[in-house]
């Protein structure tokens, strides 16, 4: 009879252990609401859009081609920090952990490491079947 106690007493510290974390505090924090991409143009989604999600690493030092999007093309922020540069403007800015980028659309552009660390960026682009996230400038 003991036995039975005990273990109806376990079951009910486990179970209640178990409730106590489901009901743990959850919390939603907004990262971004737009329509517009980082130099305001509008979000176009192409037809019948395919969703691709990757992971690029940039090592210190390292720098993507001069390349363009055709399509909407997304980034988050795991770890580091990129400065993209706008070649048709000149202009420059710095995305850094947790930050979410709207990448500009058409338009000429690079990223590159300058820091000491490795870039981890969560990318997500919607695409037309078949086609790649990026168009690079040929020289």
């Amino acid at each position: 009879m003991k036995r039975f106690a005990f273990a109806t007493a376990l079951a009910a510290l486990v179970a209640n252990t178990a409730f106590a974390a489901d009901n743990a505090k959850i919390t939603i924090a907004p990262v971004i609401r737009t329509d517009k991409t980082v130099i305001g143009q509008k979000i176009v989604m192409p037809k019948d859009p395919t969703l691709v999600a990757t992971i690029a690493t940039f090592p210190p030092g390292s720098r993507l081609p001069v390349h363009k999007h055709l399509y909407p093309h997304y980034g988050y922020m795991l770890e580091g920090e990129l400065t993209v540069t706008n070649v048709e403007t000149g202009k420059s800015f710095t995305i850094k952990k947790g930050d979410f980028l709207v990448e500009m659309n058409d338009t000429w552009h690079y990223g590159q490491n300058n820091g000491t660390v490795p870039v981890k960026l969560l990318v997500i682009d919607h695409l037309p079947k078949g086609v790649t996230s990026n168009v690079v400038l040929k020289k």
